[in-house]
């Protein structure tokens, strides 16, 4: 069986209260128990009438409980599901009417046929309000025969806020002769029905084709593209996507053309718009990641809608009901969000004159005249709040905070800085000082470089960040050459198979740290997480004495077996071909490295970490022992790559804390914030 890839994550708990105003922390906080707690409330949404909010609030574990709370004065919330985590886990809930919830639900379970150890898993289930009437909208296919289990749950094409409780669903089918249902037919693969959510009636829009991984509706309840994968003879993805069109009215399937997810070369269609025909897309210009424009006419043509010369464009902007395209985001130095309508950018400016001690602004959500609006605001040194807005009396209201336990914790400033790499290129990056250290020299300080390594670190608030500067590090956040965000030419060959490059800007970061005096050279490490944790770990190949403490969580340590850890699943190739063949494979892991540690070094991993296997950690713990090196492995049972466990996160940064302070020779102070 050839097992199709797939990634979750997410969760958070409920908090009806104003955005929190920092003040001077109060003595005695348990910073990690309050920078290591989930956030209090995530994945909100407005319903239609724009009268009621849906979030999801953490409960013990990995567990997470769905609320609704009306907006009304003197209103409470309302549990409507919750899962244990134990091992499904809530990922978030919709409106499909102003009564009716769709939520997706994931989890880890065991592979019936031990082939692939823990599988992913995704379903979606229908909800009322008031928790009853619950109904599996993924097709009810769940026993492993033949390679028929199900891993993914299908997705929510269109909405269809105009209908009171249906949506058009992309599902999958596969032949299964053991249920007696009537999927048990020739057809296989992901097709588009129009499921109503309340009955469970369903009608098949577009017949399930087995190449087909993505369908795109107009808004209007119209899909009007698809996207199919090839394979090659093994039937692993080769990365190359087709996507195909229909005319306005039309049944007929054309080419709109192929994108290459290695090289992206290519269109790659993401959103629809109806009134002016075409699809919004993003490709290549001169290296970097622009928004371009693809007619959906007889003879398609594309128009480049913005680019940036700086910068690759990353997402773009959406609102209201139908997800209608408004703008486009990016990132310099920090975060920012471009909107192509003019009623929009004067909305936007006002909030921001609103909440100018929050300029992390984005909408979350609408109500379906888009009268209403939800909005997110926060900065580097305030995790956010949300807020209603009301277009027509222009009102503004805060509504939940995100991480109340922060109140009155004293939070740091970040600062976008530059440093040179090992040859005189210059790095951007981010440093936090403890509060109120700006001006200081001389501290104890990590460098914690981020995961991917196809990701950047961006201006904002970083819990884990912020916890290392509130009990007295200086923190500098690399976006290393090869991250994303900067262009081809920034991304290099990727960070594995230029790892070092990669590892040289991050070493060079703290290089930098000790010759401008920001850190004092006998008290400074290094942290890192998934890729920061594999360049935390290899960076003692490039400068084995520069860093005196190593902590690495999830790490990767063996480029090998990073590869094999995917063989049986669809995308075995794409990671192989990242990953690379060659010297590299062995003189970039850090498994064959042990004998050079010169410092203590720490690891954590979850036991049901699937992006990056516990051998991996397991291994190189040994490897450390069998050289003489100082070294400890932590794991947590039963939880995956984020570790998304507050009592977990909070013991995790209590022994990193109390680890580094051991390593620097700074004694075990008490635990409270400096």
């Amino acid at each position: 069986m050839r097992a199709r890839a797939w990634l979750a994550v997410l969760v958070v708990l409920p908090c009806w209260c104003a955005a929190p105003a920092l003040r001077a922390q109060s003595a005695g906080v348990d910073l990690a128990a309050a920078f290591g707690a989930r956030p209090d409330v995530t994945s909100l949404r407005l319903s239609p009438d724009g009268r009621s909010v849906v979030f999801l609030a953490p409960i013990k574990g990995q567990g997470a409980a769905a609320f609704t709370l009306s907006l009304a004065p003197g209103a409470k919330a309302k549990a409507v599901v919750y899962l244990d985590g134990k091992p499904f886990r809530l990922n978030g809930c919709n409106w499909v009417a102003n009564d009716r919830l769709v939520c997706s639900i994931f989890g880890l379970t065991n592979d019936p046929a031990a082939m692939h150890g823990l599988l992913p898993v995704s379903r979606l289930i229908a909800v009322n309000a008031d928790g009853s009437n619950v109904k599996q909208l993924s097709t009810q296919l769940n026993q492993y025969s033949h390679g028929n289990y199900l891993l993914s749950g299908g997705d929510i094409v269109d909405w269809l806020p105009d209908q009171d409780g249906a949506v058009l669903m992309a599902r999958e089918y596969r032949p299964d002769t053991h249920s007696g249902s009537h999927l048990g037919s020739s057809a296989e693969g992901l097709g588009v029905d129009l499921v109503d959510t309340r009955t469970l009636a369903i009608k098949q829009v577009i017949a399930a084709r087995p190449d087909a991984f993505e369908y795109l509706s107009d808004g209007r309840g119209t899909v009007r593209i698809v996207g199919t994968r090839s394979q090659d003879a093994a039937g692993d993805d080769t990365g190359i996507l087709t996507f195909s069109y229909r005319l306005q009215g039309s049944q007929e399937w054309q080419r709109l053309g192929t994108y290459n997810v290695a090289d992206h070369s290519g269109f790659l269609p993401v959103a629809i718009d109806h009134d002016l025909n075409l699809a919004y897309g993003f490709k290549q210009l001169n290296g970097r990641t622009a928004l371009y424009s693809l007619s959906l006419d007889a003879a398609p043509h594309e128009t480049l809608v913005y680019a940036r010369p700086d910068v690759d464009l990353r997402t773009l902007v959406r609102i209201g009901r139908r997800n209608r395209v408004v703008g486009v985001a990016y990132s310099t130095d920090v975060p920012r969000n471009e909107y192509f309508q003019d009623d929009l950018k004067q909305m936007m400016a006002s909030l921001h004159r609103a909440l100018p001690k929050q300029p992390l602004l984005s909408v979350v959500s609408s109500s379906v005249d888009e009268s209403t609006l939800l909005v997110f605001a926060g900065s580097d040194a305030d995790p956010g709040a949300y807020y209603i807005f009301d277009r027509k009396s222009q009102r503004l209201n805060a509504f939940l905070a995100v991480r109340p336990q922060l109140e009155g914790v004293m939070l740091a400033t970040v600062r976008a800085i530059s440093y040179p790499g090992p040859d005189g290129v210059m790095i951007p990056g981010y440093l936090t000082l403890p509060p109120g250290s700006e001006t200081a020299h001389g501290l104890p300080a990590i460098v914690l470089p981020h995961g991917g390594p196809s990701a950047r670190d961006d201006w904002g608030f970083d819990w884990l960040a912020q916890f290392f500067a509130g009990r007295g590090f200086a923190v500098l956040q690399p976006n290393y050459r090869g991250s994303s965000g900067y262009g081809d030419e920034w991304f290099e060959q990727n960070g594995f198979k230029s790892w070092d490059v990669a590892i040289g800007d991050v070493v060079a970061a703290g290089r930098w740290l000790v010759a401008a005096g920001t850190a004092d050279p006998a008290r400074i490490g290094v942290v890192g997480w998934s890729y920061g944790g594999y360049a935390a770990l290899q960076s003692s190949v490039v400068d084995a004495g520069l860093f005196k403490a190593i902590i690495a969580i999830a790490p990767v340590t063996d480029l090998a077996a990073l590869k094999e850890e995917r063989r049986g699943w669809t995308d075995f190739t794409l990671v192989s071909n990242f990953v690379g063949e060659g010297p590299h494979m062995r003189e970039g892991s850090p498994i064959n490295h042990a004998d050079k540690f010169k410092q203590p070094v720490l690891i954590f991993h979850g036991t049901a970490d699937r992006n990056i296997s516990l051998a991996e950690s397991t291994r190189m713990a040994a490897a450390l022992k069998a050289a003489g090196v100082q070294s400890e492995l932590v794991t947590y049972p039963d939880r995956d790559h984020q570790l998304e466990d507050s009592e977990v996160r909070a013991d995790m940064l209590r022994r990193s804390d109390a680890f580094l302070r051991r390593a620097f020779g700074m004694g075990q102070q008490p635990y409270q914030q400096p």
